[in-house]
């Protein structure tokens, strides 16, 4: 009598659990990189807004001292900025001078679950004494 060459059963069971089980890897691995992809996207967004936004800062309206806040994409993304006066460390309570003003500007935006993501920008604007502003 022959034998007939084959795969026994449990070959075959051995097989699809490394089979299994390596897709399980590769899923996971896949998952993870999506994950990363979206919160790249999302930072660049929320960056995208921030720039358009600082930009537009002194445009429409003079840039005076105090907050704001916002949001962009229906609470999407979430913003908060503050307008405050530069004080340089080593310059005490001076009086502020009559010409050009130099005002602190920071801005930070949240995103995510719960706004667990956040970005946060700050600089400096040079502003001119209102003089005939409309």
């Amino acid at each position: 009598m022959r034998r007939q060459a084959g795969y026994s059963l449990l070959e075959v069971l051995v097989a699809f659990a490394l089979l299994a089980a390596a897709l399980t890897v590769r899923l996971g691995a896949l998952s993870g990189a999506a994950r990363q992809v979206r919160h790249g996207e999302d930072a660049g967004r929320a960056r995208l807004h921030a720039q358009s936004l600082l930009a537009g800062l002194g445009v429409q309206a003079p840039l005076q001292a105090g907050s704001d806040t916002g949001d962009w994409e229906d609470g999407r993304y979430r913003w908060s900025l503050q307008v405050q006066p530069f004080q340089a460390a080593d310059a005490g309570a001076a009086e502020p001078a009559a010409g050009p003003q130099l005002l602190q500007v920071q801005l930070q935006v949240r995103w995510g679950e719960r706004a667990g993501e956040q970005l946060q920008l700050q600089g400096l604007r040079l502003v001119q004494p209102q003089v005939g502003w409309p």
